[in-house]
């Protein structure tokens, strides 16, 4: 006799089961017990969930969904970060700031403030792309 199938009858062999397993609340397995009654509740559970499966229509194939929402704010975050050096611009900043040699004139000033302003602007633009909205915000 092989091990993947059990005779049942004289001649007829039952295929091999696997165990799924789901949680239930004390309620639901004693409300689930009721209902099958007589039957096991393994049993009853797969009676239950393969009659619903044959009467349920089939699922659709569908289009993938894409994350982005708004394509022209998408765009214009990654032409602005394919246009500046902003990240090796701010990492040498946060460098020369970290060992003191960062000199704080009006004009370093005015490029770090605008670029906290590029910074915003490209964060606000890519959240907008992927249809989140921010708090505040209509």
């Amino acid at each position: 006799m092989s091990t993947k199938t059990r005779l049942a009858g004289p001649d007829r062999a039952k295929p091999k089961t696997t165990p799924f397993s789901i949680r239930l609340t004390e309620d639901e397995k004693r409300l689930l017990m009721q209902r099958a009654g007589a039957l096991s509740l393994g049993t009853y559970l797969r009676n239950l969930v393969l009659e619903a499966g044959a009467r349920a229509p089939r699922p659709q194939a569908r289009k993938p969904r894409s994350p982005v929402k708004d394509q022209e704010a998408l765009a214009r975050v990654l032409a602005a970060l394919g246009k500046s050096r902003i990240a090796n611009n701010l990492n040498q900043l946060a460098r020369a700031a970290n060992i003191g040699t960062l000199p704080l004139t009006p004009e370093t000033e005015q490029d770090l403030l605008e670029a906290c302003a590029m910074v915003a602007r490209m964060r606000r633009d890519l959240m907008a792309a992927l249809g989140f909205v921010e708090r505040g915000e209509p």
